[in-house]
């Protein structure tokens, strides 16, 4: 019997152990691999993903924790061929550098939005810990304000 999940708005049950970190059955059982691994720890973000609208970093998140939760990854944030305003910010302030940590870090970004609508420099620092490599944090700042401003 298999863990029954909603992910991007698709109904799954999903075969794998309770304690599956939610990762490894989005990559490896759904094929869903815009969720990336960086750390295992839960410390970088490039894991993240929302559950019930709340980022999670899906590396230490146990998939029976999101059971009959709605899942939301990377690929199913832009709706109708229409890029997520976060996504559209990322390429107005030309963020990705390598690109490795942004799905992670957009997804942080859209739950942080929903609950600080027009965040401060401070806000956003205590809140978005995603470690990106490249250093694109002031970018990132850049493109949160502008979003904030809509």
């Amino acid at each position: 019997m298999g863990i029954e999940i909603t992910i991007n708005g698709r109904e799954y049950s999903v075969d794998v152990e309770p304690d599956t970190p939610l990762l490894w059955a989005l990559r490896d059982t759904l094929g869903l691999t815009g969720t990336k691994f960086g750390c295992g720890i839960a410390a970088c973000g490039a894991c993240t993903v929302l559950v019930n609208g709340r980022a999670v970093r899906s590396c230490m998140f146990p998939i029976s924790a999101a059971e009959k939760a709605t899942v939301t990854t990377i690929e199913g944030l832009a709706g109708s061929g229409t890029l997520h305003p976060v996504q559209q910010a990322w390429i107005d302030q030309q963020i990705p550098q390598c690109g490795y940590c942004q799905s992670g870090m957009i997804m942080a970004v859209c739950a942080f939005l929903d609950q600080h609508p027009q965040p401060t420099d401070e806000e956003i620092d205590a809140s978005i810990t995603n470690i990106c490599r490249c250093g694109t944090f002031a970018r990132v700042r850049r493109a949160i304000h502008s979003l904030a401003q809509r």
